[in-house]
């Protein structure tokens, strides 16, 4: 399937929001997601579905000062 992940087009054979993360090696739960706009919150990761063309953004903190 093809989605937008921050910006940039990409094949993934993930069908959640979770594999999706498993498969881009995104570690932790110190992570913000958002799908078409609509933040997907940790623990509904596992239940939301992805489809073609949907708009990931993935985002993590970083330190620094």
């Amino acid at each position: 399937m093809k989605v937008i992940v921050n910006g940039e087009a990409q094949d993934v054979a993930a069908e959640t929001l979770s594999e999706l993360l498993v498969l881009m090696e995104y570690e932790g739960d110190r992570l913000a997601t958002a799908v078409n706009g609509e933040l997907v919150h940790r623990e509904d990761r596992f239940n939301r579905s992805l489809n073609d063309n949907d708009r990931i953004e993935i985002l993590s903190p970083m330190q620094g000062g």
